[in-house]
Order: structure tokens, then sequence, then C-alpha cells
């Protein structure tokens, strides 16, 4: 019945002499099986007597777990019809080479819906004019824009470009259009790209334009975009939702000089 469909074992334990408290401990673990697809969209979560069996908790705790998930937008409760998944997990894999990681970038800015929260001109800070071969306070176009996938917000963007190269499109062509797709119909020829990707905290800026708490871990992208000349044409800083976006690489094992290794698959 009900207990047989969810397998506890499955489950990591909570630690009870953890400063974290029981209940956003629960939310963690549930938020995590949500985030990785263990309890697919609309189907139907653990209930509270169900929680309080398998993590050995009172019948508050596990109510505050299933309330958490709720304001977190992740689950819709239902008075007699218990609990359900409202999210839907979204997964738009970048490939490894700089070839497939444009496509993949041109793919995702048509798919997405923009929202456009700033765009102006303004001098460039030191790690900015670094990112663009520039001097600091040279002026450079700034724009800040929230990508939403299936209705829900999906990455933080924050790029900067040349004065010169900004003057050529406008802040409504950045409402519409993919930042590539303009450079590109302004006749740049993007030819080459540097990427850092590591983790970072919600601050709250990010925090309310991506619907999560302050200092949530997210996926932080940060790229440098190049001309054929080298120049770089754009600095941008994107900031994911890990729930909603995922980095894979496809690879192959060859043979080395000394032994096998990975390598990417082109």
């Amino acid at each position: 019945m009900a207990s047989e469909r969810f397998d506890s074992t499955k489950l990591p334990p909570i630690d009870e002499s953890s400063p974290t408290p029981l209940y956003h401990q629960i939310f963690l673990i549930l938020r995590d099986r949500i985030s990785d697809g263990t309890y697919a969209f609309e189907s139907a979560m653990p209930s509270e007597n169900e929680i309080c069996r398998i993590f050995g908790v009172s019948r508050i705790t596990a109510k505050r777990a299933l309330d958490e998930l709720a304001s977190a937008n992740l689950v819709v409760r239902r008075r007699g019809r218990g609990t359900s998944v409202s999210h839907r997990t979204a997964s738009l894999p970048v490939h490894y080479s700089v070839e497939g990681l444009f496509e993949d970038l041109l793919a995702m800015g048509l798919k997405t819906e923009v929202e456009l929260l700033s765009f102006d001109y303004e001098e460039a800070p030191s790690h900015v004019a670094l990112a663009l071969n520039c001097e600091p306070g040279a002026i450079v176009q700034h724009a800040i824009r929230v990508r939403r996938l299936e209705g829900g917000p999906f990455s933080y963007l924050t790029t900067w470009v040349p004065e010169d190269v900004g003057r050529s499109y406008s802040k409504k062509d950045v409402a519409t259009k993919p930042l590539l797709v303009l450079l590109e119909r302004d006749g740049v020829v993007v030819s080459s790209a540097e990427q850092t990707i590591t983790a970072t905290g919600a601050d709250a800026l990010a925090a309310k334009a991506l619907a999560v708490e302050i200092g949530a871990p997210l996926l932080r992208i940060s790229r440098v975009v190049r001309d054929q000349t080298e120049r770089p044409v754009e600095y941008i800083v994107a900031l994911y939702r890990p729930d909603r976006y995922q980095f894979r690489m496809d690879l192959t094992r060859v043979e080395g000089e000394e032994r096998k290794r990975w390598s990417p698959t082109t």
C-alpha cells in the first residue's frame, strides 16, 4: 500500500545531533529526490505518517518538512489528497567542445523566455576590465537577465561587452534575442571561448530572481567569448539552479602514452 511506494532504505538518515533542524534536514533530503527525478512531476510524495515512520520524527516535524517543500514551490499539498510534486526537472546538457557549446547556448536562448532586469553603460570594474582586456574604467555595456524555462526561473545572467560592440544592438534586442545571435548579426565572428565552472551561493539579488533562498547553492559559469582576432567581445557570469541545469560531458576511454585515460568525445 502507501508504505510500499517508498523504499526508506534509499533515503539517507537524519542527524539528531546536528544543529540543523530535523524538519529542514528532511526537506533537503526530499528536495534532492525531487531534483534528481526520484519523485517525478505529479507523483505522490510520502505522507506525514510515512515521513514519521521513515525518519522517526513527530507529526509536527513531518508537516513542517512538507510545508517547506510547498513554500519552495516544489510540491502542492491538497487536503484529503496528499502531497504531489509540482516541480518539473529540466536537464539541458552542455557539451565539452566549443562548437557544441555555442550550438547548445543558441538552442537554450531560443527555447527560454527572457526577463531583462537592467541594461545600461557603465565604467568597467577591475575584474571586468581584466576579462575584456580593456582599461579599468572603460565604458562597457552591462545587462542582467533572467531566463525562464517551462514557466520557472532557470538562469541569472550578467553580461558585459565593449562599448562599441554594445552600441550595435538595443535594449529591446537584448530582451528578445540571445546575445550570440546579436553579435553575429552585427558582423562579429565568434571563434573561441574560455569557460570556468564552479559553485557559489545565491546573493540577495540572485536568490530573488531564481526563487531560491539566500545562500542556496548555484552553479556558476563564467565565460569570455572572443572573435576571430582573439579580441574579447563578451564576458558573462551565469548562475544556474542546479535542479534545473546539468553540465554533461561525453567521454571516451583512449590509449595514452603511459596508460589509458578519459578523453572528451568530439
